[in-house]
């Protein structure tokens, strides 16, 4: 494979140091990593070596042996999401069966027991609202990289401190212990981490020149937004259906539809797997921009520089392995992330009706682990990131991605992932300040509508939580565009570092400079 600058010979320059005080190394300690870009097998695996200019990115990216990796899971996928149409399909009915009783706007409605039209209103509010703040984020990245990143941190503080004292004022104490804490932390990350920040910046405006070169990235986010804000109305409607198909209250003319009769085992017990389904669907939808972003990104760092070109239609073809031979992979990774937020939001709805019925040592209990699951969803979260993208760039199963994925994160050390500094972080604070503000409002919404099935305050639990659920999935997936192009360019730096030195010199002298470790190869021995 050969590059258009491979006249490229940069003096023999010394090793970098060993220290981890990288921040302030010289401009002039640039590093020669000679160029070996002929052949090397990925882990001794099987895998096709280094990806080659060819006509498509099958044949750029080609997998000696293609086949179905994962597919139980993908039957297991299919098999919930043909459980949450039916049960949509019941639900639904019995909500158009008894809409003249659940209204037919913010107020008239004649349910004044459980969620009804004016919560849909309230849902549909939350969906457009997160899609175009979603948006503005996006277009704030592009044209202020370094910027976004620092005013991320600190909006999330300013923004956790005054809700929580909004909270502490109106009386409503559960939520503002939680969103103090955030806020806390967030500012402890800030002070403690600060020093990152440049390297961030560096690495944020590769990718955001990537995104502007390559517009089918945005495209492709374009679509995922769409097509997640769409299933958050599906799912949002399905919500409120199944409490007006299943909530045994003896005014519930829903009862009476066909489709099974009401009791509170039941409400539970299909509210558990809507719930679930929904977050399986909707991280699936995710994973799958992920791996097509993946694949955008992993053409441009290895084909773009070279003589050859770039394959055409690389949005396309890592489309077509993530639906085909990638795609039981991806239902893998996801169910575990699912499950771990079913349960995160059981946790958080208890933890929100202990402190509303006074029982603070509970509540502080459900805090606790509240915050210890929230680790673990992280963690999964953020291995799940980089796995996705050897399965994006090299077909590989779930399970053996993430033992890649291991060894990148053993082999590199934690704190010098991308994820940890700062980008990443940035970007999930920027979702919570998306869905922190949708839960202010969705508060404020209930507490000036003032429907009647929340006149002693029993739903401001359930419904702000589920809006700071919907709201987060939405700017998770509008946010993915960046996420995505952020992992692969590190996995691909990590694991051939001497292409993007020859292919783009001023941004890896750059990248450097505040990053030594960059030298550092990850290789099959690792």
């Amino acid at each position: 494979m050969s590059y258009s600058n491979n006249n490229y010979a940069p003096p023999d320059y010394p090793p970098p140091p060993k220290s981890s005080e990288y921040a302030n190394t010289e401009q002039d300690n640039v590093y020669h990593v000679q160029p070996n870009l002929e052949s090397q097998q990925y882990n001794g695996q099987g895998y096709q070596e280094k990806p080659v200019p060819a006509g498509t990115f099958e044949e750029s990216f080609k997998i000696e042996k293609p086949k179905w990796n994962d597919w139980p899971f993908t039957i297991f996928f299919l098999l919930v999401v043909a459980g949450f149409i039916a049960i949509a399909g019941i639900t639904l009915n019995a909500l158009r069966s008894t809409f003249g009783f659940q209204g037919t706007s913010i107020y008239g409605s004649a349910n004044t027991f459980t969620l009804n039209t004016n919560t849909i209103i309230l849902f549909a509010f939350i969906i457009v609202l997160s899609i175009v703040l979603s948006a503005l984020i996006i277009v704030y990245a592009r044209l202020a990289p370094r910027t976004f990143i620092i005013t991320g941190l600190i909006l999330n503080v300013v923004l956790g401190i005054g809700t929580a004292i909004y909270y502490f004022v109106v009386g409503y104490y559960s939520a503002a212990v939680v969103f103090l804490v955030f806020a806390l932390i967030g500012a402890w990350c800030y002070w403690s981490c600060r020093s990152r920040i440049p390297f961030s910046a560096t690495v944020l405006e590769i990718t955001i020149d990537v995104m502007k070169s390559y517009p089918s990235t945005l495209i492709t986010s374009f679509i995922g937004i769409i097509v997640s804000g769409a299933f958050s109305v599906l799912f949002s409607v399905v919500v409120v259906a199944t409490y007006v198909k299943f909530d045994p209250n003896n005014s519930n003319e829903g009862c009476d539809v066909s489709g099974g009769g009401c009791s509170q085992a039941k409400l539970i017990g299909v509210l558990v797997f809507v719930f679930f389904a929904g977050y399986y669907i909707s991280e699936v939808l995710r994973n799958i921009i992920h791996v097509v972003i993946a694949g955008i990104f992993g053409t441009w760092y290895y084909l773009a520089g070279s003589d050859e070109g770039a394959p055409k239609h690389a949005a396309l073809g890592s489309l077509k392995r993530a639906l085909t031979y990638c795609f039981g992979s991806i239902c893998f990774g996801s169910l575990i992330v699912s499950l771990i937020q079913l349960l995160r939001s059981f946790i958080q709805i208890l933890k929100s009706n202990a402190f509303a019925a006074g029982d603070n040592c509970a509540g502080c209990a459900f805090l606790i682990l509240d915050l210890i699951i929230g680790f673990f969803d992280w963690l999964v979260s953020y291995f799940n990131h980089y796995a996705y993208c050897y399965v994006a760039l090299y077909g590989k199963s779930y399970i053996r991605s993430a033992r890649d994925t291991f060894d990148l994160v053993r082999f590199k050390g934690m704190d010098a992932l991308i994820n940890d500094c700062f980008i990443n972080t940035s970007l999930n604070l920027y979702s919570l300040f998306v869905a922190y503000l949708v839960a202010l409002l969705s508060f404020l919404y209930l507490r000036f509508t003032k429907p009647e099935y929340n006149s002693d305050g029993t739903y401001y639990a359930p419904v702000i939580a589920f809006a700071f659920l919907i709201a987060g999935q939405i700017t998770r997936v509008a946010l993915v565009v960046i996420e995505s192009g952020i992992s692969t360019f590190f996995v691909a730096l990590a694991k051939d570092p001497e292409v993007f030195q020859m292919t783009n010199r001023n941004r890896f002298d750059e990248i450097f400079r505040n990053y030594p470790q960059v030298l550092q190869k990850l290789t099959g021995d690792h």
